[in-house]
């Protein structure tokens, strides 16, 4: 799977699960820590670990799992790692920080 593919990926899950204010941002050159940033907001914390969650199960089924989730706990504001993709969910409230 390539970088494209994988973006494209995460984008398809957090449209499936109507994310809002999506953003990609493109950071390569920028940093070695990864390719893309998502960045998109849910509608409350269960909305936030429900599109966190179908990220993480749509990447295990292209065979690229996540390196990591942080913040599932709450529901504020989780990460999914995807190594040349990482994508930040959140609430409204915490965005708007």
């Amino acid at each position: 799977m390539t970088i494209d593919e994988l973006k494209q990926m995460s984008l398809d899950a957090l449209d499936d699960l109507k994310a809002e204010d999506i953003t990609e941002i493109d950071v390569r050159g920028k940093t070695t820590v990864t390719d893309w940033i998502i960045v998109a907001t849910g509608t409350s914390s269960r909305h936030v670990k429900s599109i966190a969650n179908s990220v993480v199960m749509a990447a295990k089924d292209e065979g690229k799992p996540a390196l990591g989730v942080e913040g599932e706990a709450e529901g504020e504001w989780v990460l999914v790692d995807l190594n040349d993709v990482i994508v930040h969910l959140m609430l409204p409230q915490t965005r708007a920080c």
